[in-house]
């Protein structure tokens, strides 16, 4: 692929963004679309005709439609790993051949669904028990990053929907997290999910060797077996591990960390919500992908949202981007999205392995309202940076009190049209008229309470919080994550800068458990700190 910034479209986006302002606020180019039963609103977007032309030739000039096309047929889009993305491939409605390496995947993808079902179901029904015959009340995931990220925040969306076993997320070697989940469980009703890709994840393995010796100290050895599986596509490391072949759930290595929870990674999901949820999940998914496929770019839901982001990070030069869900069972898209988007784009060489000379992926964050309006939303109105935003709303209330509902829209509409209009000191110098007797007081405080403006907002509704329009919702990032990846010439499917500091602290481990004088001088200072601070009261 080419170097963005050579392509014509990107030199006429570049022009643009000298001369266009925020004074033309109210006059985006963008329509709404529908997708998937999702809506967006792009009305709040610095997006004249002429940009919205540029940033569309920008998706044929840049090969997305071409890459696409790769991507759904299973070829190698991965290039520093050699290996397809096909997540999608997890959720897909048809069964036509899909060959990688010249094998067809759907039937294994199928097989491994299917076991995911059987096994889930069996768990929820009590026909699979604890080793002390007794129906399994709670699951803990051990995992970290993707092989966590993704089914917490669906199982904290679906809580109204959780009608089986209650599912603990544990993902922090520090042993409190483990040490606080486990204080509140029983041994005998508890089952655990250890999910890593590769079964090499120090955090995870060393939380599960905890949880191993809690098992055998409660109820024995023998009931290890019982109350332990594997979610892995390293299945003979499992093994090696002690898992036995039927408590082992694979999936492909073709599958990002942060993109399977469509796989065996979705497990709890399907423990806490039934299988039936989990297929609606993947339903969802499954429409956005074809949405993906088939809608033409200025349609594209998708396509659209990662075009917004490249025109507020590369040409209006933000460098973060709020993702703001005003629904509390929402909560936690902002920590899913801040690995799927971060991990993904958050990459300074090309493709070429030469080092980019222009920004990828803008820092992501961002809280439930109205919480967030309590704190960071002041930086995001008033501050010196400008931020983008996503803000998410659900049309149906999730509770029964509805006022609750209709201020949560209220305030939610008003941030909006408060980031994107502002209010100018001329406004605010005049309602201070009235009050203020002395003139240049009242500009003193007018000027504390401007608000600039012109920071671009979407706004995307979502019918209900329900599984089906979950995986709609998270599929759609995933697929905006692509299509950025492509248009910036990088991998979005690879995250070797998760990979150094793993390395540094296996390195550093012997330190902590010797007196080894050989360590540079800065170390022995911070450990004999560490050693004396533990041993005060």
């Amino acid at each position: 692929m080419p170097n963005p910034t050579t392509l014509a479209a990107w030199k006429k986006l570049a022009a643009i963004s000298v001369t266009i302002s925020a004074k033309q606020a109210g006059e985006s180019a963008l329509k709404p679309i529908h997708a998937a039963g999702l809506y967006a609103d792009f009305s709040r977007q610095l997006i004249d005709a002429a940009t919205r032309e540029a940033l569309l030739a920008l998706v044929d000039e840049s090969g997305v439609i071409k890459q696409r096309a790769a991507m759904f047929a299973g070829a190698a889009v991965n290039p520093t790993e050699n290996r397809p993305a096909l997540h999608a491939a997890l959720r897909a409605s048809t069964s036509a051949p899909l060959h990688v390496a010249g094998v067809d995947v759907r039937p294994g993808i199928r097989a491994q669904l299917d076991r995911v079902k059987t096994f889930s179901e069996a768990i929820r029904s009590g026909k699979i028990r604890g080793a002390s015959d007794q129906k399994f009340t709670d699951v803990v995931n051990l995992g970290i990053g993707g092989s966590l990220l993704g089914p917490e925040f669906i199982c904290s969306a679906l809580t109204k929907f959780a009608d089986g076993p209650r599912v603990h997320f544990v993902s922090n070697v520090d042993g409190a997290h483990l040490d606080d989940t486990l204080a509140k469980l029983n041994p005998a009703t508890t089952l655990f999910t250890v999910t890593s890709k590769t079964f090499t994840t120090d955090e995870t393995l060393t939380n599960a060797r905890s949880a191993t010796a809690w098992i055998v100290n409660h109820l024995g050895a023998e009931a290890v077996s019982t109350h332990f599986v594997a979610v892995t596509a390293a299945p003979k490391l499992a093994m090696a591990n002690g898992y036995p072949a039927t408590h082992i759930f694979e999936f492909n290595d073709w599958v990002g960390g942060r993109f399977s929870l469509w796989s065996s990674v979705g497990l709890p999901i399907a423990l806490a919500c039934g299988y039936e949820c989990f297929a609606q999940l993947l339903a969802g998914a499954n429409a956005m992908d074809e949405h993906f496929i088939n809608a033409p770019a200025a349609e594209n839901l998708p396509v659209m949202l990662a075009l917004i982001g490249i025109w507020n990070r590369n040409f209006q030069h933000m460098t973060s981007h709020a993702v703001l869900p005003y629904a509390q069972r929402l909560a936690m898209l902002p920590s899913h999205l801040q690995q799927l988007e971060m991990e993904s784009t958050g990459k300074s060489v090309d493709l070429d392995g030469k080092r980019l000379d222009y920004p990828t992926c803008p820092i992501i964050f961002g809280q439930a309202g109205t919480n967030g309006q309590h704190s960071f939303h002041q930086l995001l109105h008033q501050g010196t940076d400008i931020s983008s935003a996503d803000i998410l709303l659900v049309a149906r209330p999730e509770s029964g009190l509805k006022e609750h509902h209709e201020k949560l829209i209220a305030n939610a509409i008003a941030q909006a049209d408060a980031f994107w209009q502002g209010k100018s000191s001329a406004a605010i110098f005049a309602e201070l008229t009235p009050k203020v007797a002395d003139e240049d007081e009242r500009r003193k405080i007018a000027e504390h309470r401007v608000h600039p403006g012109g920071r671009p907002v979407t706004m995307m509704v979502m019918p209900t919080v329900d599984a089906y329009h979950l995986g709609a919702l998270v599929a759609l990032y995933e697929h905006k994550v692509f299509v950025q990846g492509v248009i910036w010439n990088i991998n979005p499917f690879d995250q070797w800068g998760v990979e150094l500091g793993k390395k540094i602290a296996v390195a550093l481990l012997p330190s902590l458990m010797s007196t080894d004088i050989t360590s540079p001088a800065h170390l022995q200072t911070l450990l004999a700190h560490l050693k004396h601070a533990a041993q005060l009261k």
